[in-house]
């Protein structure tokens, strides 16, 4: 267990490689209650939203969600989120555990007329269980009652509930790029959900899974950490995801500059390295390419499904994929440049 944003957080179970590999190829249970959840209401409640993500929310329909990054008037990263759409009036935003109070102060700040904001953090649980029987174990979970036999028609960022009851919302999410889902839940209730889903995975060799495998999982499919690859100081076009940045859809907050980054050309991209040493490339380490520095490493580590040391790193654009390097405690270790998403998992039906 380690301190993580506040919240006392397990780093592993029964061991990072064997949690990996059993979401990879069976099924996870996370505990990610340290997620925060910010509630919007009312009228104004899309128009805010609008402004403070990058992605078209407006074009959100009911039961649906989307990822957005929301940035500051620079074009940095302030938090990168999921945003639900309820309906019309309600919206809920899903925030990393470590900005909660930074985004729910930003946002409060540029509320619409008739739009209230409730961080409910404190009264939101949630689990996620993840790995290609998930929805296997989930339909034999009696405490989800009809939305069990729903799980087979749910499409990837779509949800079932309307917040009410013990259990709030089933979305079909997840970190891991594996067929999933992130259950939203009372706390009062979530310790119960949690011993029936465990109960129910035992013919799947269901296990829970810490925040170890929780980061290898989503690196080997090439999903962004806060504070690593997005920070106030990185734009989402310089972390690959200029899918997100719906310049076209008008005014929202870090517009202006992200419309110049793009015309100019990005600073800095975002890139995989891979050694064939079992050197690991941390956060931090320098990057270097025909002897100089050039960038450095956002993430790295041994990927438990590839068998190879691998790294995203964050590199000046215009550096000839030639030669590539990192520093590692003093040593040149030789890379070369993968593409990303390093694994691509089989897709979901």
């Amino acid at each position: 267990m380690v301190d993580f944003a506040g919240w006392s957080m397990p780093v592993q179970y029964d061991g990072l490689m064997k949690e990996h590999e059993r979401v990879r190829r069976r099924v996870g249970l996370f505990d990610v209650s340290h997620m925060g959840e910010l509630f919007f209401r009312g009228a104004g409640a899309l128009e805010t939203l609008d402004l403070l993500a990058t992605q078209h929310v407006a074009t959100l329909r009911d039961q649906q969600a989307l990822y957005t990054p929301l940035c500051n008037q620079d074009g940095g990263v302030l938090d990168d989120v999921l945003v639900y759409r309820v309906d019309a009036r309600r919206f809920m935003m899903v925030v990393n555990a470590a900005n909660v109070d930074k985004i729910a102060r930003w946002s409060k700040q540029h509320l619409a007329p008739d739009t209230e904001l409730e961080d409910a953090s404190d009264r939101v649980a949630l689990l996620a269980v993840q790995g290609p029987r998930s929805r296997d174990v989930l339909q034999r979970v009696h405490a989800l009652g009809a939305w069990a036999s729903q799980l087979e028609r749910l499409e990837y960022y779509h949800f079932l509930g309307d917040g009410q009851g013990d259990i709030l919302f089933l979305s079909r999410t997840g970190y891991t790029g594996e067929l999933g889902y992130e259950i939203y839940v009372r706390p009062d209730h979530a310790v119960r959900l949690w011993d029936e889903i465990v109960a129910a995975g035992e013919a799947f060799d269901l296990g829970p899974a810490g925040l170890g495998a929780r980061d290898t999982l989503r690196f080997e499919v090439g999903f962004c950490l806060y504070g690593h690859e997005l920070d106030e100081d990185v734009s989402p076009l310089e972390a690959g995801l200029g899918w997100t940045v719906k310049l076209d859809k008008g005014h929202f907050l870090g517009r202006s500059a992200l419309a110049e980054q793009k015309e100019r050309g990005v600073p800095r991209r975002l890139i995989g390295l891979a050694t064939q040493e079992r050197a690991i490339a941390r956060a931090g380490y320098p990057v270097q390419s025909g002897g100089r520095a050039v960038g450095a490493v956002t993430s790295g580590t041994f990927s438990p499904t590839l068998q190879r040391s691998l790294a995203m790193a964050l590199v000046e654009r215009e550096v000839p994929d030639e030669s590539w390097s990192v520093v590692v405690r003093g040593r040149d270790v030789p890379m070369r440049r993968v593409r990303l998403p390093f694994h691509k998992p089989s897709p979901a039906p």
